[in-house]
């Protein structure tokens, strides 16, 4: 600004006063403006002729000249005027466009909070209880308890209050707000008087467990428990969780320990060499708990080998201890998991090592001087649950059992599949809030606008004709990125784009996929190390297809979210080996484990791109098919699970 403002105002002219009075020549005298860092500009190539009068010497040329130089000064300081106001303007309508900007983003921020809580609203409609009625609810089964404890009512009339607080949810809330400040003595009148002739209907069902998402959340425990909790409330059970140490719509009970407050108080869940004295503490307490509080469930529901030692604890000490009606069900995530001890170590929660430590019961079938606490549990349950999502129970007793082979072939009556469920109030391409654009399978207009959205995003060529192929890891090994090396460069991927993502931070796997993408040098392939909730949805709705690191995948659950956004799950590996075991599935196979064997699973990645290209109506149908299919946590999974509570109440 300095330079434009000294360039617009006339030099000092310099005179040589050396006149010749006798010889008069004009006098070229150079123009020279200053620049903001001092330098000199001349501007001596601009002729600036003054002619010096010969005839008059009283000053007329200087004042003709003093003229000139005010009437270039007025000049001067009318541009100048004329500049400063155009910035002036300039500034004002910067500052208008920018609170414009603002208002809008503003503007857009209420709308999107509005829609939340719309949808919010919409989902507590539908459940048949507010957020107030649903604090009223857990209070009054609290306030139960509390009867119980303090020898107000028996056992029996305390689980009849229980049934009755759940099966009138809605009318009880409304009925009760008032008098829940009032004691117990009134509050249990008129649950009494209220209870006259009402019925009781659903399983009342305690799971006694270490995960509970979002509470704690290591592996696809986790999500299990929460996702079949609230699947089964939705079909009119009563749910209550026992966790060591409260999830919307489901009760939930922390164990504290007071005199071994460090056993739960610990960076991580699992991986201590006290885990045993740690979970079989917990199981007990869980057991005292509900024994104390006079519950008196249809089901304790148990999971893996950190709570199997109830299925013991409760047959040997508690069942007489007014649970006479309830039943085990154990289920079990990973057989992998095991839990060897000494005998003598049962003795450390009331139970007799002598008496367990036999074949048929908790000693282990390989190293017969430890016991083995699945097994124990196994053993214990009514029934056994396997959450397995493709394999067969015929296959997992026989292949996957990891040692416990000869007792599941014993107990085999007692064991049932059970595939993972997903959320589907989360993952809808109908209504999910993460999509540019919605869609469902008779309306798939709105793919097309998500790809388009996911091209742009990611820096690929905006093309919704072109192929888009997703895949989503958590974790990759040095296999698996040779595989997907393979397919990518197996497959004929002209006109393909492929876009790869992890879902934590993968240093090594990075640096592979970053070297696959530059040595393809053509843009077909994007990396994005980073994870964003936003990103994961787009990338299910924008691709066509989803390689898979396996169809069991109980944690992501890649191949159920991509069926139900219209993307088919291919598997990532070099041969088909693995899929052959699905010409073994049997009746007991699972829904979902028959619908992908006889759709996706037998396919490459090269012929999924050649039936998307030859046959390209067969492929929309097969993809719409899919994504009619309900796979959520209240389909198959909570089915399976409703029919094992039924049959272990009826035996």
């Amino acid at each position: 600004m300095n330079f434009l403002i000294n360039a617009a105002i006339p030099s000092p002219l310099y005179f040589s006063q050396q006149l010749n009075t006798t010889n008069r020549k004009p006098i070229r005298a150079p123009l020279r403006c200053s620049t903001n860092n001092g330098e000199v500009n001349d501007l001596s190539t601009i002729p600036s002729q003054i002619e010096l009068g010969a005839q008059d010497n009283t000053g007329v040329s200087k004042e003709e000249f003093r003229s000139s130089s005010i009437e270039r000064e007025m000049k001067n300081n009318d541009i100048w005027r004329l500049f400063k106001e155009a910035q002036r303007n300039i500034l004002y309508l910067n500052k208008q466009r920018l609170d414009a900007v603002e208002e809008l983003n503003k503007t857009n921020r209420e709308k999107q909070l509005l829609l939340e809580k719309i949808e919010q609203l919409e989902v507590e409609k539908q459940a048949g209880l507010g957020k107030g009625n649903l604090s009223i609810f857990w209070e009054l089964l609290l306030r139960i308890d509390s009867m119980v404890l303090t020898g107000m009512i028996n056992s029996g009339e305390a689980s009849n209050l229980r049934k009755l607080v759940f099966d009138y949810k809605v009318s009880v809330a409304d009925l009760f707000a008032d008098i829940l400040p009032e004691g117990d003595a009134d509050l249990l009148a008129e649950l009494r008087r209220f209870g006259s002739g009402s019925k009781k209907n659903g399983f009342h069902i305690i799971h006694i467990c270490t995960e509970m998402d979002p509470l704690v959340s290591i592996g696809s425990l986790a999500s299990y428990v929460t996702g079949l909790s609230g699947a089964l409330q939705r079909k009119g059970h009563l749910v209550e969780v026992i966790l060591p140490n409260v999830v919307s719509g489901i009760g939930v009970t922390f164990i504290q320990p007071l005199h071994y407050s460090s056993f739960f108080n610990r960076e991580s869940v699992y991986g201590y060499s006290d885990d045993f004295e740690r979970f079989t503490y917990f199981s007990r307490a869980s057991l005292d708990y509900i024994v104390k509080s006079r519950k008196q469930p249809d089901v304790l529901h148990i999971h893996n080998w950190e709570t199997a030692i109830v299925g013991p604890l409760f047959w040997d000490i508690f069942v007489k201890q007014g649970l006479e009606g309830t039943r085990i069900l154990l289920s079990c995530h990973n057989l992998n998991s095991l839990c060897l001890e000494h005998p003598d170590k049962l003795a450390l929660c009331g139970l007799d090592p002598a008496r367990l430590h036999r074949p048929d019961r908790l000693q282990d079938n390989t190293k017969t001087h430890l016991v083995n606490i699945l097994k124990g549990g196994v053993v214990y349950s009514n029934k056994v649950v396997i959450v397995s999502s493709m394999h067969s129970k015929s296959r997992i007793i026989r292949s996957l059992s990891h040692g416990l082979e000869s007792t599941l072939a014993i107990h085999q009556d007692k064991l049932l599949v059970a595939p993972c469920g997903f959320d589907s109030s989360t993952w809808d391409p109908s209504n999910d809030k993460f999509l540019t654009e919605n869609y469902c399978a008779e309306d798939m207009k709105g793919k097309t606008v998500c790809k388009v959205t996911l091209q742009q995003q990611l820096g690929l060529s905006k093309d919704a004709s072109t192929i888009v192929v997703g895949c989503i890891f958590s974790d990759v090994s040095e296999v698996f990125l040779e595989n997907l090396k393979a397919v990518v460069r197996g497959a004929n991927v002209r006109g393909i784009q492929f876009v790869f993502t992890g879902t934590n931070k993968l240093p090594s796997a990075s640096r592979a996929l970053v070297s696959f993408q530059e040595e393809l040098k053509d843009g077909i392939v994007i990396f994005v190390d980073s994870y964003d909730d936003a990103l994961l949805h787009l990338i299910f709705s924008g691709s066509d297809i989803i390689l898979c690191h396996s169809f069991h995948d109980p944690v992501l659950q890649v191949a159920l979210k991509a069926l139900k956004y219209g993307a088919a799950p291919i598997a990532v590996t070099s041969s088909d080996i693995e899929f052959r075991h699905f010409a073994e599935f049997d009746h007991e196979s699972t829904r979902f484990s028959r619908f992908i064997s006889s759709t996706f699973g037998n396919i490459s990645l090269s012929q999924a791109l050649e039936e998307i290209k030859n046959n390209p109506l067969s492929w929309k149908r097969k993809i719409k098919d899919a994504m009619l299919q309900d796979f959520s946590w209240d389909a198959d999974c909570n089915d399976i699970h409703i029919s094992a509570y039924t049959a272990i109440k009826n035996l």
